[in-house]
């Protein structure tokens, strides 16, 4: 079995009289997305904070790659320390100090290495995070996503092998959350660095992060893949999930998976005379389009698919949710293979007019990208109430096909 890059054994923390970690197992693996959520001050802050040191474990103890931090000599801790980065939740950039020195400040503080190797350090940072233009300018002088990104360079300036993040999406609009999200998994992806995320932005937070950790009561009350979440359901994953206020996808509008399996549960349940429903499983590459547009215009692109699916199909009762960043999984409760098939090509239509073209309009006029294109796969499948998601959606998948797609060629665009 891989051993956990970090873990907490049996950790129990108070403060006063009050008891915030009670015995807390936790596991967090090398070179994942990390997520831990939870009720407001039930404390996720604190757990964080005794992953950097700032804060000790009464009882329990803590282990790095296996050994446990008590045994460590100060050199061993210090060099772990050295390690970790840290991306405060406000950003906590100098005002005074200009892009260029907010990223440069941990090299400064906390190394010897020359001007000359720090300024070609900084620089492959702020190339990288797309922040060239904005070197000598102020955070005063940037937008909330642009400071963002200087707090990820300042974070990844000094190449750690750890990124906590703390409430990194709080008072985002939803585009704006999915941005920085999207920005935390392709500099993961791109560094190799393990990311451990505070945040309550669920489900949308979900969609990038590998293991998903919820703490509730001062307890561990589920750690595991987000589809697993969805499936092993306990009094306290529920209790959890109905805190959650309108708990549903906010990007897209889509209900949340657990939303969804709920409702499918509903339609198929034992006792109906319908047993078998279509499914149709809707994809984008999320991935190449991001490449091609950025962060913002692609999610752009998914908010408007999704929205355009859910009003296409929810006006004859179907009923939708992203299975994936780049997924959408829509049930059609009254349709048969042949009438589902008839609304696809209708609906493949209608996306290709309506909703395709004006996407790649837009971004060309406001993103100013030039050639690009945007195709929609789709597989249609039947399913009936014995067969897994799973088994749904990959039998979706073998069928997928292009239904729709915008692009231009040459000098000239062609739908």
């Amino acid at each position: 079995m891989e051993t956990p890059l970090i873990e907490f054994r049996k950790v129990v923390k108070g403060f006063n009289s009050h008891t915030v970690l009670d015995g807390i197992d936790l596991s967090i693996y090398e070179n994942q997305i990390c997520t831990i959520s939870g009720k407001s001050g039930g404390g996720k802050s604190v757990l964080l904070k005794h992953i950097i040191g700032l804060i000790q474990p009464d009882s329990g103890e803590i282990l790095l790659e296996g050994k446990p931090v008590r045994n460590m000599s100060k050199k061993e801790w210090d060099d772990y320390r050295s390690k970790i980065g840290y991306m405060f939740q406000g950003n906590a950039l100098f005002d005074s100090m200009n892009v260029f020195d907010n990223v440069a400040l941990p090299l400064v503080q906390t190394t010897n290495l020359s001007r000359k190797v720090i300024r070609q350090k900084v620089m492959n940072r702020i190339e990288e995070m797309a922040l060239t233009e904005a070197v000598n300018k102020y955070p005063s002088e940037l937008s909330g996503g642009m400071q963002k990104r200087v707090a990820l360079a300042r974070t990844l300036v000094t190449d750690p092998k750890i990124v906590l993040f703390d409430e990194p999406t709080t008072g985002q609009d939803p585009i704006r959350k999915n941005v920085i999200l999207s920005m935390i998994a392709h500099a993961r992806k791109r560094f190799g660095f393990t990311a451990v995320l505070v945040s309550h932005e669920v489900p949308d937070v979900y969609f990038i992060s590998d293991r998903i950790v919820i703490l509730w009561e001062g307890r561990i009350a589920f750690q595991g893949a987000y589809e697993e979440m969805t499936k092993l359901r306990g009094p306290v994953v529920d209790e959890f999930l109905r805190s959650l206020e309108g708990f549903q996808d906010e990007l897209t509008g889509l209900m949340s998976k657990e939303m969804f399996r709920s409702r499918y549960s509903a339609e198929l349940s034992v006792g109906k005379k319908k047993s078998r429903v279509s499914a149709i499983l809707f994809s984008i590459d999320f991935d190449s389009l991001e490449k091609e547009l950025g962060h913002e215009a692609s999610l752009y692109t998914l908010k408007a698919l999704a929205e355009y699916t859910n009003r296409y199909f929810g006006t004859i009762g179907g009923f939708s949710a992203r299975h994936s960043r780049g997924e959408i999984l829509t049930i059609l409760p009254r349709a048969e293979l042949e009438e589902a098939q008839q609304l696809l090509s209708a609906y493949s239509e209608g996306l290709q007019e309506n909703v395709l073209k004006r996407i790649r309009d837009v971004t060309r006029r406001y993103v100013g990208i030039g050639c690009f294109a945007i195709s929609v796969n789709a597989g249609l499948t039947e399913a009936n109430v014995t067969e897994e998601f799973d088994e749904i959606i990959q039998e979706a998948r073998k069928k997928q096909q292009t239904v729709a797609t915008v692009r231009c060629e040459g000098g000239g665009q062609s739908g």
